[in-house]
């Protein structure tokens, strides 16, 4: 079965596509101390805003910090929240949609109308507020990024369980005497795990986006540390005398996204079995 489902996945020009861009920015983030010689925080006030040159490859910002180091090292920060973000939605908003499916009833409204609350908000708009409330930093960004995303998994597998629930062979081994813990964690949970992954793949271009949205408004990771909605955040003033300085943080970003993006709609394809015979 995993095996087909590669095969499939590789035979999708986009999905690989994808798959390379989020391999090549990860590759970027870990070699980052190889790439470039340069400290990202330090100041060299004698060379601000400068273009693209042999010594700065994609310029200066207007502090004199060479761009292409603090595109690197911010790479690793802007995956880094993303990633944790996404595994905080998942490890709660799995369990919660898991409950509510299965159990119905007076927990599946309590928790439904909890998660009706939550997406009451958009997901930008929810994470700015829970950043208001906790304060700035990388913590709090991305407990705020990760709380945004549990309502799209609690009620993702909460459909996907209310139809898994109502298979004969589910309703077969309830009947023999099954405890809900084995019907869960043998049935229920494996057949719910495919549109759980999709979802996460393309959550994280939307968590990336979510805090790049964050530092460019200054409520996420604070200065000197390098990341990319920050760097667009502090370049923008300077948009017109320098273009670099807002052009590569900005171009990063789309890049991390269209990759999550690409893979995500590839892994739908790979994995639904709906769409299969089309391939």
């Amino acid at each position: 079965m995993a095996s087909e489902t590669l095969r499939r996945l590789l035979r999708n020009p986009s999905a690989v596509a994808g798959a390379t861009l989020i391999v090549l920015l990860v590759l970027a983030g870990i070699l980052a101390p190889f790439l470039t010689p340069y400290d990202p925080s330090k100041q060299q006030l004698a060379e601000v805003l400068q273009h693209p040159s042999a010594a700065h490859p994609l310029g200066t910002d207007q502090l004199g910090r060479d761009l292409l180091a603090r595109l690197l090292f911010g790479g690793r920060l802007t995956l880094f929240i993303g990633a944790f973000s996404v595994t905080m939605g998942l490890l709660v908003g799995v369990p919660l949609g898991i409950v509510s499916g299965f159990y119905r009833g007076a927990v599946d409204m309590v928790i439904q109308r909890v998660m009706d609350l939550m997406l009451a908000f958009t997901t930008f708009l929810l994470a700015l507020t829970l950043v208001s409330l906790l304060g700035v930093g990388l913590t709090n960004v991305i407990v705020a990024v990760g709380i945004s995303t549990i309502p799209r998994f609690a009620r993702l597998v909460r459909a996907s369980v209310l139809t898994i629930r109502e298979i004969s062979y589910v309703e077969a081994t309830r009947a023999l005497g099954s405890p809900d813990r084995r019907v869960l964690w043998r049935h229920v949970l494996p057949n719910a795990i495919a549109p759980v992954i999709v979802q996460a793949t393309l959550s994280m271009g939307g968590a990336i986006l979510t805090a790049a949205g964050l530092g460019f408004l200054g409520l996420g990771v604070q200065p000197p540390t390098p990341e990319w909605g920050a760097m667009l955040g502090q370049g923008r003033n300077y948009i017109f005398s320098n273009p670099s300085v807002t052009t590569f943080p900005g171009l990063a970003i789309f890049l991390a996204v269209m990759g999550f993006n690409l893979l995500g709609d590839g892994l739908r394809d790979a994995l639904d079995p709906q769409l299969r015979g089309l391939r």
